[in-house]
Parts: C-alpha cells; sequence; structure tokens
C-alpha cells in the first residue's frame, strides 16, 4: 500500500517541490496552502484518488480541523507529516518592524504550526505510527540581524518539537528539520540577487525528498538538517 505524505504550505516553494517529488515517487499526496489556483492545479494533476488539496489558512484553527477530518475521512491518516507553511519579515530592525507584521509572522510560523498538530498528532498516535517535520530554518539554530521576528519563531519551533517529542508514545515521531539554504522567495526577500547562488526547490527537493521519505519514529526529537 502507497505511503501518504501530506504538507503544508503546498502551494509554492520548498512545499510544492516537495509534493511533485512524493507524487512522482507514487506516493499518496495531500496538502494544504492558501492560493486557490495553485490547490486547483495540484488537485488536477493528482492521479486517480492519491491526492487531495485543500484551500487552507494555518492560522485558521477550525479551516485546518475540517481539512484533517476530511482528508482523513478520503484517503486516511498521512504516514508524513511536514508542516512547511511559513512567512518571513520584511528585513529591518527589530524595532522597526510594524507589530501587525510581528504578528502575523508568529501566527503562521508558530501557531499555524500548533494547529496543524493539535489536529494530526491524535490521529497518529489513536492509530499507532507517523512521523511529523516542522520546517525550522538555519535561522532556528543561529540568528543574522533584520529577521529576528523569523528566528525567533525558528527558535520556537526547535523547543516546541523537543517539547512534544517528550510527550509522545514510542511509535511516534515529531522532529524539527532545517532544510538549508534554498533559492525560493523567502529567500530572495531577504539576500536579493544573492540567494540565485543557492539551488532551487526542485533540486533540493530531490535529496530532501528521499531524506524525509526514509524517516522513522526513531527520530523523534531530533535536531534534523536537510541533506
Amino acid at each position: 500500500m502507497a505511503q501518504h505524505v501530506c504538507i503544508t504550505g503546498c502551494t509554492k516553494g520548498l512545499g510544492h517541490a516537495l509534493a511533485q517529488w512524493f507524487s512522482n515517487e507514487k506516493w499518496i499526496v495531500s496538502g494544504l496552502g492558501r492560493n486557490a489556483e495553485s490547490i486547483k492545479a495540484l488537485q488536477r494533476e493528482a492521479t486517480g484518488e492519491n491526492g487531495f488539496f485543500g484551500v487552507t489558512d494555518v492560522t485558521d484553527d477550525s479551516a485546518v480541523s475540517a481539512f484533517a477530518a476530511d482528508l482523513t475521512a478520503r484517503l486516511g491518516v498521512p504516514d508524513l507529516l511536514v508542516n512547511n507553511a511559513g512567512i518571513i519579515n520584511a528585513n529591518a530592525p527589530l524595532w522597526e518592524i510594524p507589530p501587525e507584521e510581528f504578528g502575523t509572522v508568529v501566527d503562521v510560523n508558530i501557531k499555524g504550526v500548533f494547529n496543524v498538530l493539535r489536529h494530526f498528532a491524535p490521529r497518529m498516535i489513536e492509530r499507532g505510527s507517523g512521523v511529523m517535520i516542522n520546517l525550522s530554518s538555519g535561522w532556528g539554530r543561529s540568528t543574522s540581524p533584520e529577521v529576528a521576528p523569523y528566528c525567533a519563531t525558528k527558535w520556537a519551533i526547535e523547543g516546541l518539537s523537543q517539547a512534544m517529542a517528550q510527550e509522545l508514545p514510542a511509535s511516534i515521531a515529531v522532529a524539527a528539520m532545517n532544510p538549508g539554504i534554498i533559492n525560493t522567495e523567502m529567500l530572495q526577500s531577504c539576500f536579493s540577487e544573492d540567494a540565485a547562488n543557492f539551488e532551487d526547490a526542485t533540486q533540493w527537493a530531490k535529496r530532501a525528498g528521499p531524506f524525509l521519505a526514509k524517516l522513522d519514529a526513531s527520530v523523534n526529537g531530533k535536531p534534523l538538517t536537510a541533506p
């Protein structure tokens, strides 16, 4: 039976590249994102019943709850959950960042991950298996100027993942993963033209996909880094 991966933020960047890689590897692929046109395109590309994608904002807990219930009814509980959805602040010193922007980064990068975990973890626990990967960052283990809100949220993901790992049964895993430096819109917002010096998301997925596909409960609580 094919394995099932669910990816948040699957409409662009790393999430979209991973969805394509897993689909090419004949996994059942599901995902959620905010871009309706991209979600429709992913659903059209899905082979038969081997895919389910929903227009869902991870900051909306009730919407995440509905998506998780619908997905489970259609395709079952995912074997692998990749919490990829995330945003970054516009480069600026911390004291110049508008409160609304700071709050949005926190809402997506921390609360969004929490919302997804709280609706999928119980289902994995009930089934007795599952791996949950929360994408962190090099800036979740180090820091850089002008991205303090983003750093704060990714450091939070590291701590959240390690604490949650202590609460899970032995057959379930949660871990934070640093994906590395990849040329995405997010990196371009920080590095400008220098982002082109790094590989793109499709190239990255060819390395990260096989790594993620092989993860099991033994990675629980470990600080992972994509190859």
